[in-house]
């Protein structure tokens, strides 16, 4: 899960994707990069560390030119390292630039295929250089009779059949203009916006719909699975759908988790899908548990706000804030690193005593995935005086590694693989424990949106829907987990002693 952006303009964007990264930063807080083009050349800053802290006014001065693409950056893979830090760039066919969202599944057999075959060398452990390659050797392939608006939707046509996984991607082909596609699936989010301004048409593609409307632009649609879009320096825009037998199954742990509330995905507002996986949870624990004890329903900011306002209103119960959130600690969720996540939970959340001394509390959260943080949270209320602690996930057990770009990639990082909810309640400290069921997140989803036939909840249900993740490739994966990192060699951008602002000329 990153957050991607990608602007052509009438006026200067290094500032208008700063401020977009800005609105996008809740899906990734590992690194940040920007990419610009005047049209002659490419302008490209990035780093490790969050937006602000990654640019300083001397970088923003060496990114001129009216079209660029931005990325903020979550390690699918748990690695910090500044080599991965995005956009990527390669200077054939034209230079390309490219930032992507998601996870291929195969991007090591890409990655033999590209030396072997293509004669292209792979600098970093990234799959999205990969993918960078993979769209410049179609690209050079398609256009042998020179660069058109076809040739490009024949080069991604191209990928499309060459790529497994999730992608989202924006680019820029050099002197042509911005690149945007998403694959067949649809599982990572992508859409465009429009603003019609005195200058003209500019157009805007971004991971989320808050990013437009942050920014004054109109939400136009969402990009289409298996759909390229292609928006000329000038600002003329074609799209054309470009692989066969697409279908539409976004990812729910947007929903669930991922996703800003004030976002509309695929025709579905985050913050209204919430209240209603509230509601089916609230119709669960009525059938399951003993709840006229419980005293208040408590969320655990931000994220599972809605749906425990719906648990209290759909059972009666009061409903109270007890947790109070520093806001200068980044998402739990998304740091590198276990030890990491268990460090912050308790800087991040503190309980407010009087909400808890000698109350049977409901406590609901969002999701339960390695089960650290509810551990710690439950014991924050029991340290507050809580004389029961009932937790109450909105999502079902996480139960199966997620390999299409978001960080659950070993099963025994996971709570609940494995055991029964009385088992995960144990561990994390619980009086009792009341997971979501699948089909009822699944239809609190479709309540909203009844086009939306079905979803990659790989992480919920085992389904991955790409087809070619099997046993054998989860056991590789979480062996390659497992084993020592070798050293990396970082590279200089970012570093004090280093340009900021890295001009690439073509």
């Amino acid at each position: 899960m990153c957050g991607i952006v990608g602007v052509v303009s009438k006026s200067p964007v290094n500032q208008f994707i700063y401020d977009s990264l800005l609105l996008l930063q809740h899906r990734g807080q590992d690194a940040a990069g920007i990419a610009t083009t005047d049209g002659h050349s490419f302008y490209m800053h990035k780093g490790n560390g969050m937006v602000r802290d990654v640019f300083r006014t001397r970088n923003m001065r060496d990114l001129p030119g009216n079209v660029g693409i931005g990325q903020v950056r979550y390690p699918t893979a748990g690695s910090s390292s500044a080599a991965q830090a995005q956009p990527f760039y390669v200077n054939a066919p034209y230079g390309i630039v490219l930032a992507h969202n998601g996870n291929l599944t195969n991007w090591e057999q890409l990655k033999d295929e590209m030396f072997r075959v293509d004669r292209r060398h792979i600098n970093t452990t990234s799959d999205s250089e990969v993918l960078l390659n993979v769209l410049a050797h179609e690209l050079q392939d398609s256009a042998r009779d020179g660069l058109s608006v076809g040739s490009l939707f024949e080069a991604v046509g191209k990928v499309h059949g060459r790529l497994r996984g999730s992608y989202a991607i924006v680019s820029i082909i050099s002197g042509f203009g911005l690149l945007a596609f998403r694959d067949p699936h649809g599982i990572r989010p992508l859409c465009i916006g429009r603003f019609d301004g005195p200058n003209g048409t500019e157009w805007m593609v971004a991971s989320e719909s808050v990013a437009l409307e942050g920014m004054g632009f109109a939400f136009e649609r969402d990009v289409k699975p298996g759909e390229a879009v292609f928006i000329s320096n000038d600002g003329e825009l074609s799209s054309q759908l470009c692989a066969e037998a697409a279908s539409l199954h976004p990812c729910i742990f947007e929903l669930v988790y991922l996703a800003r509330p004030d976002s509309v995905l695929d025709g579905v507002p985050v913050y209204d899908a919430r209240l209603r996986m509230g509601d089916y949870l609230a119709e669960k624990i009525r059938r399951e548990i003993d709840y006229q004890d419980i005293d208040v329903v408590m969320p655990i900011p931000d994220s599972s706000r809605p749906a425990a306002m719906q648990v209290a209103k759909r059972l009666g119960l009061n409903y109270r804030e007890g947790f109070f959130k520093n806001r200068y600690v980044g998402r739990t969720f998304i740091m590198p690193g276990q030890a990491m996540r268990k460090k912050s939970v308790r800087q991040k959340l503190n309980a407010m005593r009087v909400e808890f001394k000698d109350k049977n509390v409901l406590i609901v959260d969002d999701s339960i995935v390695r089960g650290t943080t509810s551990q710690e949270i439950v014991q924050m209320a029991r340290d507050a005086g809580a004389r029961k602690v009932i937790f109450a996930s909105a999502a079902p057990p996480v139960k199966f590694p997620n390999v299409y770009g978001i960080d659950m990639p070993t099963r025994s990082e996971l709570v609940a693989h494995d055991r029964s909810d009385a088992e995960v309640a144990r561990i994390i400290g619980a009086d009792e424990l009341i997971y979501q069921d699948v089909e009822d997140m699944k239809a609190a989803v479709r309540d909203i949106n009844p086009a939306l036939a079905d979803f990659d909840a790989s992480c919920f249900d085992g389904n991955y829907i790409t087809g070619d993740v099997t046993p054998e490739y989860l056991n590789r994966l979480e062996q390659q987990r497992k084993a020592p990192k070798a050293p990396v060699v970082e590279s200089g951008e970012g570093d004090d002693n280093e340009p900021r602002g890295a001009q690439l000329g073509l």
